[in-house]
């Protein structure tokens, strides 16, 4: 029987964890920027399949009902295909 541990506080994981969320939504925004400022030299982005991902996540993001990285991971996985080679045994 495994022992379950006790989910930290929320006031402790916001503490913990506040800087490096910042950093990342940082990143993301510089990101997205990056996209926006190529698409106004002409570059079509709007219709790739990959920013159209982005935007779910964080769509997903912003749902308080919990579960989301599950559900951002869900965004960027392939369906299963019964037609994939499984994988040989290394020896």
């Amino acid at each position: 029987m495994s022992k379950q541990l006790a989910p930290l506080p929320a006031n402790k994981a916001l503490e913990s964890f506040f800087f490096e969320a910042r950093a990342k939504l940082l990143d993301i925004a510089a990101i997205l920027d990056r996209v926006n400022r190529g698409q106004e030299s002409g570059e079509v982005a709007a219709n790739d399949p990959r920013i159209e991902r982005i935007r779910k996540a964080l769509e997903v993001l912003h749902d308080q009902s919990g579960g989301r990285a599950e559900r951002i991971q869900q965004i960027f996985s392939l369906d299963y295909d019964p037609t994939w080679e499984k994988p040989k045994p290394r020896y």
